[in-house]
């Protein structure tokens, strides 16, 4: 389960792990928090509402997820740039019950920097997190769900070079919030704990990237890469492990799923038949 902010943020930041993993038979599911309501709207000048953007923006991502061949999208309903504001009991608890839904081995979100300082980023990590103990707390009741402990919890960790890709093709991503400029925070080398090999899907992640073509408007200049700075951004990505009931140690990874009993993988997960996506809203 991939547990994001904003439509597109699943192909950018994790597109071609989704695609992978997809590919191989694994279900994939996505949990989005917003619309994108905030966002761009192509080359408009001025936004034609938040309602308008949103619309479109949904539509993009279920086209985005349809390339991936994504399993389920589930929308939280709440608004972009106000995540952080969010009651966090509510927020918690509404994706601890998608966690016991779903029931994954697996989840994916941003890291507590948030990739850039962005505030909806670092509070769908925090809430993701803790929304993954939470599932697993038996005294947690979520309407006759049952509790669900997740195997391994990974953060999004991109480092310095894939940044320097990324930022060749935009002006520098900085934000200013309360009054202090952020910018993107690489992680070291030597804090990723886990690296995927992507490289067979990167145009995958790319054409789903395209999808979202409201926001085309700043992703055109990634366009002019070479297929050599694909790769690096689509070709391989990395992941801080930030919890493990299954595994430890320095060996950096390979897998999201090692240590995962195979038995249990090909129980649970099998190969799909990638019916059309399901689109839910979660209570």
């Amino acid at each position: 389960m991939c547990v994001v902010a904003h439509p597109d943020d699943e192909s950018l930041g994790m597109g071609g792990t989704l695609a992978r993993y997809a590919a191989e038979g694994v279900e994939t599911h996505l949990l989005m928090a917003t619309k994108g309501e905030r966002g761009r709207f192509g080359t408009a000048k001025e936004s034609p509402g938040m309602a308008v953007v949103g619309q479109a923006r949904a539509r993009e991502l279920l086209d985005a997820a349809a390339i991936l061949r994504l399993t389920e999208v589930n929308f939280l309903g709440y608004i972009d740039g106000m995540l952080d504001q969010a009651r966090p009991a509510e927020i918690i608890a509404r994706i601890s019950r998608s966690i016991r839904r779903v029931r994954p081995q697996v989840v994916i979100t941003f890291g507590p920097e948030g990739g850039y300082g962005h505030p909806d980023h670092i509070a769908i990590s925090q809430f993701t997190t803790a929304a993954v103990v939470k599932a697993a707390d038996p005294f947690f009741e979520t309407l006759g769900l049952l509790p669900h402990s997740v195997s391994k919890l990974y953060y999004m960790a991109w480092p310095s070079a894939k940044w320097e890709v990324f930022q060749a093709a935009f002006k520098e991503l900085a934000s200013n919030v309360d009054g202090i400029r952020r910018v993107a925070a690489p992680y070291p080398d030597w804090a990723i704990t886990t690296r995927i090999d992507t490289s067979r899907h990167w145009r995958t992640a790319w054409e789903a990237i395209r999808r979202h073509k409201t926001q085309m408007a700043i992703y055109g200049k990634l366009e002019q890469l070479t297929e050599a700075q694909h790769l690096t951004l689509w070709g391989q990505q990395e992941y801080y492990r930030a919890f493990s009931l299954v595994n430890g140690g320095r060996q950096v990874e390979s897998c999201l799923f090692e240590g995962i009993d195979e038995n249990a993988q090909s129980h649970e997960y099998g190969h799909t038949d990638h019916n059309p996506i399901r689109q839910v809203w979660e209570n």
